[in-house]
Parts: structure tokens; C-alpha cells; sequence
């Protein structure tokens, strides 16, 4: 399975979920790789130090001689591997503009190394450009996490848009996994009032969990750490265990 995590809203939960869904993912047995395409290269600090790095996505998907392999870089979970980003993706777009298969270049390297993996989870920046419809292209599944604030479903519209054209014709195999609740603060009217209209909207395709907001959640990427080595006992490592497991029964 490949799961894509994307919004283009930013501050909605991208990395948190990324991180510690293949975290999860892993601790459960299973062979992961965290694919980050996002030039900030949040979760790719989160398990390596990027400064270290010769080679990141940016020579994957821009030299088609580069070895897939020699990107992949494995961590301190045993079965989880990162491919990491640099702030060199910020270039992406502009090498692959115009070129023929410049929506398919992230598909196509991908054979080179699914058969070593279980899940494959791709981290995306927080737009709709080449780099974003790369990964939906990718991907078997889509993830999108929405925070319950005011402006929720703000941008939502363009996102299934950009999803149906993916699926009209570069990848219409593409499947919503679901949609994620994040930053749930259920104490606010407005958090509520969010909540009703993602239901709304989404129907049974809303996760039945809910992350609620969590200072361990916000501190364990400081640490270099998912939420299940920095605070196991956490809120934010029961709700993304439950998340896992309802994914999982979906493979």
C-alpha cells in the first residue's frame, strides 16, 4: 500500500501523521518507508540528520541514473526506512516543468524498491503543484488530515479536484483512504461545529479516530522521536495506534 498524506492547507498534521503512522506501521512489523517530499523536510528530521546527507529525493527524481537505494537511508526502528528531502525539492518543480513525464517520475522510480516494502507513506508540502500531484500519481491510497478549526474545509474543494484530474487519467486507481481529524480540541464550540461539517461532507470516510491536540505530539519531533518512544503512554500514542489499526484493517 501507498499512502499519500496531503493538504495544501498547512498546520494541519501532515508530518505528525507521516511520522508516527510509520513509526506505528513498523513497531507492528511491518516493512516501512517514509517517503518525504516536502523541501522543509520535517519527518525526515524527525529519524535522520539531514545535514549529513549526500543525496536526498531531489537526485531520484531529477537523475534517473541515481540509485534508489542510495537515497534510502534506515533508522533507529527496526523495519522503518526514510527517503529523505532537502531543501533542494524547492527546486523540483521548475527541472521537471515541461518535461514528458514529469507527473510520473515519483511512479516510476517507486518500482525500484516496492518490492522491499509493506507501506510506503508519502509526506507531501503543504500546495498543489508538481510535487504534490507526484505523490497522488504514486499512490494507492490518499490521506487527508483536516484540522477542526474555523476554516476547516477552506481549500478542500481544490484538493478533490486535483484528486479527481489524478484519477481521470494518470492514476485512476487512486483510492481516499480517509479523512483524519486532527488537532481536536473537543472542549470548543467551534472544534464541534468542525467536526459535523467534515462528517458532512466526507461521510464514512472520516476515521472513526480523532487526534486531539497534545503537547507530547508537539514536542517529540524536537526530540527526534515518534509520539511511541517519546511518550508511550501519551494520549497522541493511543490515538495514533487506533489510527494505525483502522488503516491496517483497510489493507
Amino acid at each position: 500500500m501507498i499512502i499519500t498524506i496531503a493538504n495544501q492547507k498547512g498546520g494541519v498534521g501532515k508530518t505528525t501523521t507521516a511520522v508516527n503512522l510509520v513509526a506505528a506501521l513498523a513497531f507492528k512489523g511491518h516493512r516501512t518507508l517514509l517517503l518525504d517530499m516536502d523541501p522543509q523536510a520535517n519527518s525526515s528530521m524527525t529519524f535522520l540528520d539531514v545535514r549529513s546527507l549526500e543525496h536526498s529525493m531531489y537526485d531520484i527524481l531529477v537523475d534517473r541514473t541515481c540509485p534508489f537505494d542510495r537515497v534510502i537511508k534506515p533508522t533507529q526502528v527496526l523495519g522503518l526506512d526514510v527517503a529523505p528531502s532537502r531543501i533542494a525539492m524547492a527546486k523540483l518543480e521548475a527541472k521537471l516543468l515541461g518535461e514528458v513525464d514529469g507527473y510520473f517520475r515519483l511512479k516510476d522510480r517507486l518500482t525500484e524498491v516496492m518490492d522491499n516494502y509493506d507501506f510506503v507513506v508519502i509526506d507531501t508540502p503543504p500546495t498543489l503543484g508538481l510535487i504534490t500531484v507526484n505523490a497522488l500519481v504514486a499512490a494507492s491510497h490518499l490521506l487527508i488530515p483536516i484540522q477542526s478549526s474555523y476554516f476547516a474545509l477552506e481549500g478542500t474543494d481544490d484538493l478533490l479536484e486535483t484528486v479527481e484530474k489524478v484519477k481521470s487519467r494518470p492514476n485512476p486507481g487512486l483510492q481516499l483512504l480517509g479523512v483524519l481529524v486532527t488537532l481536536h480540541d473537543k472542549r470548543t464550540t467551534v472544534a464541534r461545529d468542525s467536526m459535523t461539517a467534515i462528517r458532512n461532507l466526507f461521510g464514512d470516510k472520516v476515521f472513526k479516530t480523532i487526534i486531539t491536540k497534545s503537547v507530547r505530539l508537539e514536542e517529540s519531533p524536537a526530540y527526534k522521536e515518534s509520539i511511541f518512544t517519546y511518550a508511550p503512554d501519551s494520549s497522541g500514542a493511543t490515538e495514533y495506534n487506533q489510527l494505525t489499526e483502522e488503516i491496517l484493517s483497510c489493507a
